[in-house]
């Protein structure tokens, strides 16, 4: 099941790693291996696939883009991207059609989960795997697992996945893939990242962030259905929750009306929710930062740094009101984006306690459908979901735009909550 490297050449050398992945790095040399740090994602390819076109585009991924070569290690005390001359694969293939329907749903979902949630190290290639889910003659899935450090989640995938639409399509006709190389790779932005973010621009980007976040943050009392063990663990789950189109509609309204962002309009109605069963005025959620270089935009690599997004509560402000704080906090953080997390947790040193993540411990994301349904001639690409079963925080709350409306997706720690849906839907009034 595992992916298999079929041949191989000597490194092309060693290179700076980006503060998104220094964090990362550090994170792995506390818990190696931990799968809550594995990036997943699955397609469903129907119609006639050739596995061995299948097999070329995906190989010619692994030329294109260098993170899919890369490994790390400590190179004069210092980790360092290792970047490998490009490999071929060899696409495990698994086949499942002669199960019943329900066995082979059964069997679909353990191998996804096994596939996806499997651990890395990160001195070895390849830091993802891949492997194909034969359902029947037209009908395959397609299962793709990332750790971390060299993928930033839907973004990342989304491309691997367009790109395998778009050379198996190529390939299959007989063209070259038409691709446009890439304009850098991401050992270049990792470069350009360091080199730039020093002297005065740190200090610039330090000094908004300790007067933003300051002494004595406050942790998120959230009211859990469990004791929060004394040390935190990674057992999640997920659910889903679809919001009609037509209230879709209406909230994009709104924030147009309101002259912000649909972000930041969710960001402040999931404020509230929070404020309600908390009591507190002072919020603390995380969110990632956005890519900022237009270059880096077809790019599979980790450009995940954590912003911390605080807002007053108090005063009993009315919703709008509460809007306008929270865009103005918004538009700050994102000004000074770029000052690695990591570093700023340096900074500010909160205390610690192995029960919580530093700094925040809910997060919330907005997405773009980064991987619709795509109707190609010979084939349809369908994303699949993969259940988490690994969360780092104690509630993630991912907003996907899509044609049909947004689809909230829940994580959650199974340590601390029976039920996410069920804990967002009844607000509580005990204050």
């Amino acid at each position: 099941m595992e992916t298999q490297i079929i041949s191989s050449s000597s490194n092309k050398g060693s290179f700076t790693i980006s503060f998104e992945q220094e964090r990362m790095w550090l994170l792995e040399q506390l818990s190696p291996g931990n799968p809550a740090y594995n990036i997943r994602g699955a397609i469903q390819i129907t119609g006639r696939i050739n596995t061995d076109i299948l097999e070329q585009s995906i190989n010619e991924i692994v030329r294109r883009h260098e993170i899919l070569r890369t490994t790390f290690n400590i190179v004069d005390g210092e980790p360092m991207q290792i970047i490998g001359s490009p490999f071929k694969i060899e696409l495990p293939v698994i086949y499942l059609q002669e199960l019943s329907t329900t066995e082979r749903e059964r069997e679909v979902q353990r191998l996804a989960t096994q596939i996806a949630f499997s651990p890395f190290n990160l001195s070895k290639n390849p830091l993802w795997r891949v492997s194909l889910l034969r359902m029947e003659s037209d009908r395959h899935i397609l299962v793709l697992s990332m750790h971390n450090i060299i993928c930033d989640g839907d973004r990342s995938m989304g491309i691997f996945f367009r790109e395998i639409a778009a050379l198996c399509e190529a390939f299959s006709s007989g063209r070259e893939s038409g691709m446009a190389e890439l304009p850098i790779q991401y050992k270049e932005y990792a470069l350009q990242q360091r080199q730039q973010l020093q002297g005065e621009i740190l200090k610039t980007q330090l000094t908004y962030w300790k007067q933003q976040l300051g002494d004595n943050l406050p942790v998120l009392q959230l009211p859990t259905d469990r004791p929060r063990p004394a040390v935190g663990t990674y057992a999640g789950a997920s659910q889903e929750l679809k919001l009609s189109q037509n209230l879709s509609e209406k909230l994009k309204l709104l924030s147009q009306q309101q002259g912000v962002t649909l972000f930041a309009l969710l960001l402040a109605a999931f404020k509230t929710l929070l404020y309600r069963y908390t009591v507190q005025e002072d919020i603390i959620v995380g969110s990632p930062a956005c890519r900022n270089l237009p270059d880096t935009e077809e790019l599979i690599g980790y450009f995940g740094n954590p912003l911390v997004l605080r807002t007053d509560m108090s005063g009993n402000p009315t919703f709008l009101q509460l809007l306008s704080r929270v865009a103005f906090v918004i538009s700050q953080a994102y000004k000074h984006q770029d000052y690695p997390f990591q570093k700023l947790v340096e900074e500010l040193r909160p205390e610690r306690d192995l029960a919580l993540t530093p700094l925040f411990q809910v997060l919330f994301v907005l997405r773009d459908d980064l991987m619709p349904r795509l109707e190609l001639p010979s084939f349809t690409l369908t994303p699949v979901d993969i259940k988490n079963t690994f969360v780092p925080l104690d509630l993630c709350m991912f907003i996907k735009d899509t044609d049909l409306g947004l689809v909230v997706t829940l994580e959650y720690k199974i340590d601390l909550f029976e039920d996410a849906i069920a804990f967002l839907t009844k607000v509580r009034y005990e204050f």
